[in-house]
């Protein structure tokens, strides 16, 4: 699940206690969670406060309105948060290319080389996995 789901929920915690949850796309790779954002934001300043996070991808569901359930399947990471740089930050990104963009590569890494100076890559590694589905 972790290598085909299309987005997953990040969870942070601020310096007030406070959680923060955002969507994300996210490449899985070498046993870890790779994101981008901005150099600047809100989850980067809970990050900077706590580098443990929450990762959660919710797979295939289908409501079942006659037995007033749902089937589903889901994965939720514990983890560790940190800033990659040189070759692996490059990695982590076309990583991300070859996920979302697999018939634009070459166009992506040229996207890679002009928002260079702009692009933050974490990298989440796993403490702990746990799933659940109901099929």
């Amino acid at each position: 699940m972790l290598a085909e789901g299309e987005y997953g929920i990040l969870s942070t915690v601020g310096e007030d206690g406070q959680p923060y949850g955002i969507p994300l796309s996210y490449a899985y790779r070498n046993n870890s969670i790779y994101i981008h954002c901005a150099l600047k934001g809100h989850k980067l300043v809970n990050l900077d406060h706590n580098r443990k996070v929450s990762f959660c991808v919710v797979g295939r569901t289908k409501i079942l309105p006659e037995k007033f359930a749902t089937e589903y399947e889901s994965v939720i990471v514990s983890g560790t948060a940190c800033a990659v740089q040189g070759v692996e930050r490059i990695d982590a990104l076309v990583s991300l290319l070859e996920k979302y963009s697999p018939a634009f590569i070459e166009e992506g890494k040229r996207y890679i080389e002009q928002k260079d100076a702009v692009t933050k890559v974490i990298r989440i590694d796993i403490d702990s996995l746990t799933g659940k589905a109901r099929k």
